[in-house]
């Protein structure tokens, strides 16, 4: 009778042991998933981002270094392994984005030119589908993050080795910043 009982505890401790094992192993593909989603928002802007350049290079070809920045700033996405680096080139090649349409305003047949209002259109939904992706992914994470931490899982995690992920931030000051409107 008592090995039963025994067998039945082990039995149980087992089961529990897998259910919260599986869990886990659910959220980190969940957050795998959510950075991918990210990662092909990513590319398709990084495709698009070359066509907007040579369409306003042939109106705006004498602004060499804006187009020189976002050059950098598109090899520094590729390069990028984690989270982290990834935000920081996002931003500063958000950053010369809206440099380069601040510039575009100085060239109305640029801004009439059916071919730079559809990329730039594209590159607008882009734009909110990344903002979307960054939301979700970094929700996703704190879901994560949170499953490691509280008990019984956190022993759990650290026995299968699960580490926590690092959110997709915002680290330049500038984006933080209350936006100033005036008229």
């Amino acid at each position: 009778m008592l090995g039963l009982i025994i067998l039945g505890i082990l039995i149980f401790l087992a089961l529990f042991v897998i259910v919260i094992y599986n869990r886990l192993v659910v959220l980190r593909n969940r957050v795998e998933n959510a950075w991918a989603q990210i990662d092909v928002q990513l590319k398709r802007r990084y495709d698009l981002i070359p066509n907007l350049v040579e369409t306003v290079k042939g109106y705006a070809s004498h602004e060499k270094e804006i187009f020189d920045k976002i050059a950098l700033y598109r090899a520094q996405m590729m390069s990028a392994k984690t989270p982290g680096e990834i935000a920081q080139a996002d931003q500063g090649l958000t950053s010369t984005l809206k440099t380069l349409f601040a510039i575009v305003e100085n060239y109305p047949d640029l801004k009439a030119n059916q071919n730079f209002l559809m990329l730039q259109e594209e590159l607008s939904g882009i734009e909110e589908k990344i903002a979307y992706a960054r939301q979700f992914y970094n929700d996703i994470v704190m879901i994560y993050n949170q499953s490691l931490q509280v008990f019984p899982n956190s022993l759990i995690a650290n026995i299968f080795g699960f580490k926590p992920k690092e959110y997709f931030e915002v680290e330049n000051s500038e984006e933080r910043k209350a936006v100033k409107v005036s008229f």
